[in-house]
């Protein structure tokens, strides 16, 4: 599997494109904001002859949202989610005014996922696992064969995500991040939905929420 992140929008989100040989690819969290984010990431897809097949959204906060709509009128892939973040796609244009940021109302869901559902794409698959705490539906997309987590907003290199956002919940998020991620194994790579990468182990030893 490949990957490529970009950090879109005023609010640095680290959106992901992932493939493999078959040339399928995924798009986690487009994010993008300006016109010229957009033309970056259908530059990317294009000059690498990729065609998206799925799009994943980590969890439903509106940062990651931008860029949905873009991608679903470019490639007409709808969105996929945890069905408990549904209230925040729909709240999502009226929560970017509040950090004035306009966008437009992103488009509803095409399909939820579940906790350990499996999602596939070219000869490659993604396990969804659950962490709620951050955001009610935030989830993780984890490939075993390739030692590789796109979190979220779950963990972040030395943090974790922050739960002073509706429905958020700072005992659930810990208690989720130490039950299903830090027991995956140390090597695995963490890509953050902010801020630089980081390993499990790293955030095993050094992380001082998880301490």
């Amino acid at each position: 599997m490949y990957i490529k992140k970009f950090t879109f929008n005023p609010v640095e989100v680290n959106a992901i494109v992932l493939w493999d040989d078959t040339l399928e690819c995924v798009i986690i969290d487009p994010a993008c904001f300006y016109p010229d984010e957009e033309q970056e990431l259908k530059s990317f897809i294009e000059t690498n002859h990729l065609k998206p097949v799925r799009l994943l959204n980590t969890h439903g906060h509106f940062d990651h949202l931008m860029g949905n709509g873009f991608v679903e009128r470019t490639w007409g892939l709808r969105s996929e989610i945890h069905r408990e973040d549904n209230f925040l796609v729909e709240q999502a244009a009226n929560q970017a005014l509040m950090f004035g940021m306009p966008m437009n109302k992103p488009p509803l869901p095409g399909s939820y996922f579940e906790d350990g559902d499996i999602l596939t794409f070219g000869n490659s698959s993604l396990k969804v696992i659950y962490v709620p705490g951050h955001a009610p539906g935030g989830v993780a997309f984890y490939s075993e064969a390739d030692k590789l987590l796109i979190g979220g907003d779950i963990l972040f290199y030395g943090s974790v995500g922050r739960t002073d956002l509706p429905r958020g919940n700072h005992e659930q998020l810990i208690t989720g991040i130490r039950e299903k991620l830090l027991v995956l194994d140390p090597e695995v790579k963490v890509y953050c939905g902010h801020g630089p990468e980081t390993t499990i182990g790293a955030e095993k030893r050094n992380n001082p929420f998880l301490n």
